[in-house]
């Protein structure tokens, strides 16, 4: 008897992603390693900000809503290779000052026993965007 577990696909990267979308942390958690780390875009780090095991990746995850309310990953591209893969995305969002946010990027992954062991995330610096007036308010200026 063994004790396999199904391995990460594409699609299983693809609801990952939907969980994002969603922001639907349980969900995304259901996906993670016991043991997982999460490798932040910024931080003071070469790696950006590592948050290590369930609890500090769920946190970090959850911390990426709370800075951009309304956080989409758009355009899903999702490889995988046996115990690597890559999801390719454009990230678009409203930053705390009103401007837009909108970058393409990567997450780079490694799996083991058919969950996600560690999740890099690698974005493009791009400056904001001007913030997007209601159609109303120009006619009010």
């Amino acid at each position: 008897m063994t004790n396999a577990h199904p391995p990460v696909t594409e699609a299983t990267l693809a609801a990952f992603s939907l969980a994002w979308n969603q922001h639907d942390v349980e969900a995304l958690m259901s996906f993670m390693a016991d043991d997982c780390v999460f490798e932040t875009a910024a931080g003071p780090e070469a790696f950006g900000t590592r948050h290590v095991g369930l609890e500090a990746v769920r946190h970090a995850f959850a911390a990426a809503w709370a800075a951009v309310p309304d956080a989409q990953w758009l355009h899903g591209q999702h490889v995988v290779q046996g115990d690597f893969g890559v999801s390719q995305w454009t990230f678009v969002g409203t930053a705390a000052d009103g401007s837009r946010i909108e970058s393409d990027g990567v997450d780079i992954f490694a799996f083991q026993n058919g969950k996600i062991l560690s999740k890099k995330v690698f974005r493009k610096a791009r400056p904001n965007l001007p913030a997007v007036l209601p159609a109303n308010a120009a006619a009010k200026a």
